[in-house]
């Protein structure tokens, strides 16, 4: 007779980093780690850079997913 114990398995949101204009390198990318995700850089992972042309990227190495915030739209009357 065979057992099988039950697996738990617990599933975590990626944190969400929101990111100005200014937030990015001058060819509009991202980092990770960056400084507003409360990583520290001495003891993270290596620095890559993420392309946000389609408005988010999520970091290969740690899951982060960083988005540009929405600029709400200024109606003139």
């Amino acid at each position: 007779m065979t057992t099988r114990s039950a697996q738990t398995s617990t599933q975590t949101t990626a944190p969400v980093v929101e990111l100005d204009a200014h937030d990015l390198t001058p060819g509009g990318q991202a980092w990770c780690p960056h400084p507003k995700a409360g990583m520290s850089a001495w003891n993270s992972h290596p620095r890559v850079f993420l392309n946000l042309s389609s408005g988010q990227a999520q970091c290969p190495y740690c899951g982060t997913v960083y988005r540009l915030k929405t600029v709400p739209a200024v109606h003139s009357v």
